[in-house]
């Protein structure tokens, strides 16, 4: 098990690096290899159309002639056109013999040109129509001494016999002229091959050959196969790189194909010894890497070690001094950073401490979690605000000792606040045996919190109940509190300066509930106007009134809560 962060780094930085080397390497590989092969394909499909054009250039020409002598049939001055045409074919470059055979009652065809035993000199026999109906493979012509194509255009009459018979020869170094000049044909593997497979002609690189797929090489075998199918094509032979690859194209003057070969490895040659080059620089870097990490690991890991030992002491809640900065690179800047946390936390705990005196921990911790909450200044929003205050306490607290007078309030404000806190209340602050709560819907609802607000009301009058009890138990008055509830607009958030501030609320709905709360007698919960409206199918209500609260211009409906009448759920509860 690796347990050294020296090991943990060498591995994590070489397997990574390694995988995207080698990633990289394969992936490269492959496009440039497909990108060769593509291009190769391209090329010999371009060098084979055009060398493909030129054949069928040089056939075309005398195929034109005999086609325009094939239209000759049954028209006037056939005879005249037809002997023009023949002598103009006898002078077309590359052509070696033109040979007119007739036939005489439908036998074979004689050796008379021109004329027969019926027709007169300088008489034509006419024909209902004809074909060029074979090209043939070159053979060699003892008379001229070379080898010769020659084209054969058959004539027959309305019924489909044989009467005549056109050979034009044409020389096959004539034919092959234009390809010849090309330097891929003899640098090449490269044929001229007939649909049946058998070679016209072919580079010196391929010598000794007479028909493609006599070795049973696969490439040949789907040339083969795709010559018979498609004008044109390529074919990637097996292997990576492939063994041999391929392109064909046919010439459309005669059954011929021009085939291409070429080895794989001379076409990705450039990427092969590239990748060569690249295992030997990858490896290099990988190298580089171990000794990086052995020279810069050792200083970093002791860092490191530090910065452990200090978060160590800060989980048990031990703050360090400040780690001393040393360096300006990223271990310096980590150590800037973890005294800044420290810092922060420090700050944090006494934030959630004074939040935690104030009201429920998880208030606290969902408040922190708002923005508003770490920043001075506040938000407008509706609230609920719930006010209490016992009522006499000035009086009863004149006729006590200092130490009875505050375990009075102490015993009171920690039944109150348990109460508060169990009703999600954000406890404001203190005001002698006052307390100022508010019910912040935050996102949600303000209605919820009204609820929240008259629940937290009435169950905070019944604890007065196990309140006046202790206070029997040590001889102390019994006390009441009269408790105020209101709903309407206050600015929430941060009160006070940077220096000191407190998170609580202030606008008229305050003043106002301060006010309402005045009104409360003993035992006690009044509700305004706007508090009821939200509940008022909802509450039991003792007694409404009507009265002129301190510095509000109107008269104000308040209504006295005896108790819940249809009970309702709180969220979050």
């Amino acid at each position: 098990m690796i347990k050294s962060l020296k090991q943990k780094l060498s591995l994590l930085l070489i397997l990574p690096v390694a995988l995207l080397l080698f990633l990289a390497g394969v992936s490269g590989f492959l496009y440039a290899r497909n990108v060769l092969l593509d291009e190769w394909r391209e090329s010999a499909i371009l060098k084979l159309e055009r060398a493909a054009h030129y054949m069928d250039m040089r056939l075309s020409r005398p195929m034109e002639w005999i086609k325009m002598f094939h239209e000759t049939a049954e028209s006037r001055g056939g005879p005249a056109a037809q002997e023009l045409i023949l002598t103009r074919l006898r002078h077309l470059e590359g052509v070696t013999n033109v040979n007119m055979k007739w036939t005489d009652n439908h036998s074979e065809p004689s050796h008379m040109v021109m004329q027969n035993q019926h027709m007169g000199v300088g008489s034509m026999m006419q024909f209902h129509r004809a074909i060029i109906s074979e090209v043939t493979p070159p053979r060699y012509d003892a008379q001229t001494k070379q080898k010769t194509v020659t084209l054969i255009s058959d004539f027959k009459d309305e019924s489909g016999r044989l009467v005549g018979r056109l050979e034009v020869s044409l020389g096959f170094d004539f034919l092959m002229q234009d390809i010849n000049k090309y330097g891929w044909w003899e640098s090449s593997m490269t044929c001229l091959v007939d649909t049946s497979g058998r070679y016209l002609a072919h580079s010196s690189a391929m010598k000794g050959r007479t028909r493609l797929g006599e070795t049973e090489d696969p490439v040949e075998q789907a040339v083969m196969k795709s010559i018979r199918e498609k004008p044109y094509g390529t074919h990637l032979g097996p292997g990576y790189p492939p063994k041999l690859v391929s392109g064909f194209y046919r010439i459309q003057q005669a059954p011929w194909i021009i085939v291409m070969f070429a080895p794989g490895k001379d076409i990705l040659a450039p990427i092969v010894e590239f990748r060569f080059y690249y295992a030997i620089a990858g490896s290099l870097c990988i190298v580089f890497i171990l000794v990086l990490i052995q020279f810069v690991g050792g200083r970093m890991v002791g860092q490191i070690g530090k910065i452990s030992d200090a978060a160590k002491q800060v989980s048990r809640g031990d703050y360090v001094s400040p780690l001393p900065i040393t360096s300006s690179d990223e271990i310096g800047q980590l150590k800037v950073s973890f005294n800044t946390m420290v810092q922060g936390l420090k700050e944090r705990d006494f934030i959630r401490d004074t939040f935690g005196r104030y009201m429920d921990p998880e208030i606290a911790r969902e408040l922190m979690k708002r923005p508003e909450a770490s920043r001075m200044g506040g938000e407008k929003r509706e609230v609920a605000v719930l006010m209490s205050d016992i009522r006499g306490f000035t009086s009863v607290s004149e006729s006590l000792s200092p130490e009875k007078t505050i375990l009075i309030l102490n015993h009171y404000f920690s039944h109150m606040i348990e109460v508060i806190q169990r009703h999600k209340g954000v406890i404001v602050d203190f005001y002698g045996d006052g307390i100022l709560v508010f019910f912040d819907p935050l996102e949600g609802h303000v209605k919820e919190e009204v609820q929240r607000a008259i629940h937290c009301g009435l169950e905070m009058q019944q604890s007065m109940t196990l309140f006046y009890k202790e206070m029997k138990s040590e001889n102390l008055p019994e006390l009441q509190t009269g408790i105020g509830i209101n709903v309407g607009d206050a600015i929430v958030g941060n009160i006070g300066s940077a220096t000191r501030a407190k998170y609580g609320i202030v606008g008229s709905a305050v003043n106002i509930t301060q006010r309402i709360q005045a009104e409360a007698k003993g035992g006690e919960v009044i509700i305004s106007d706007s508090a009821y409206g939200f509940l008022k199918n909802d509450l039991k209500i003792k007694q409404s009134f009507s009265t002129q609260l301190k510095g509000v211009n109107e008269k104000m409906n308040l209504h006295i809560v005896e108790s819940v009448q249809n009970k309702f759920e709180e969220k979050g509860s």
